[in-house]
């Protein structure tokens, strides 16, 4: 056994076990484009620091020729993002295999993501890797963002683990120092479309990998 003495893992999963961080960081482009509207440049940084609901304002009021109220794009922009977890996004490369290895070690595995429980079920199914979960928290249930510790002192709870003995896993620097200083292990994932702050990511985590395969190798 490694020298990180643990018995369960509460994984995020958008940029960690999903590879859907490009869809949040250009859905506002793909949208515009479906509809045949070229968007202006440094749309995806606009949006991507506004809530849902402050996307849906700015779209209704700067692309006046999509002849849409904020409230009739929100229910468009969820129904694409409700597709892309249903029908296209994909696994990272090496989560598969982590969650299998896990898994074969008896080893206790959660979920705690900010995105909505039916997608990422749903997504998590349709790729045959819900089967590893026992449980999926999101930050809307527990009614509080990863800048608390709540959702991951919920999830190791639930799996009768202590926080000393349980490895979160996160691409998210801020997420990840929130479980660092709630006492976790903590495993920071490389991801593209994720946190600009790698070098900090990397010296925060416990273990800092590029794909999750190298996780296994760490850990062994």
């Amino acid at each position: 056994m490694s020298s990180f003495d643990f018995e369960a893992v509460i994984f995020d999963i958008d940029g960690v076990i999903l590879d859907s961080m490009s869809l949040w960081e250009d859905l506002g482009v793909r949208y515009l484009r479906s509809f045949g509207i070229t968007p202006e440049e440094g749309l995806n940084v606009k949006l991507f620091a506004m809530s849902m609901e402050q996307g849906a304002e700015y779209l209704s009021s700067n692309y006046k020729e999509l002849g849409k109220s904020a409230s009739e794009l929100l229910v468009e922009l969820r129904e694409l993002i409700r597709n892309f977890y249903l029908d296209e996004v994909l696994a990272k490369n090496g989560a598969a295999e982590f969650l299998e290895y896990l898994s074969s070690k008896e080893i206790r595995i959660t979920a705690a993501t900010s995105s909505p429980h039916d997608y990422v079920e749903g997504a998590l199914g349709r790729l045959n890797l819900l089967k590893h979960f026992e449980r999926i928290f999101t930050t809307t249930e527990v009614g509080e963002s990863k800048h608390s510790p709540l959702i991951y002192n919920l999830a190791c709870r639930s799996m009768d683990a202590t926080p000393a003995r349980t490895i979160v896993c996160e691409d998210s620097l801020y997420a990840l120092k929130t479980a660092s200083k709630a006492g976790y292990i903590t495993i920071g994932v490389f991801d593209a479309s994720g946190e600009k702050n790698q070098e900090e990511l990397k010296t925060s985590s416990s273990i800092y990998v590029r794909d999750l395969s190298e996780a296994i190798k760490a850990l062994a």
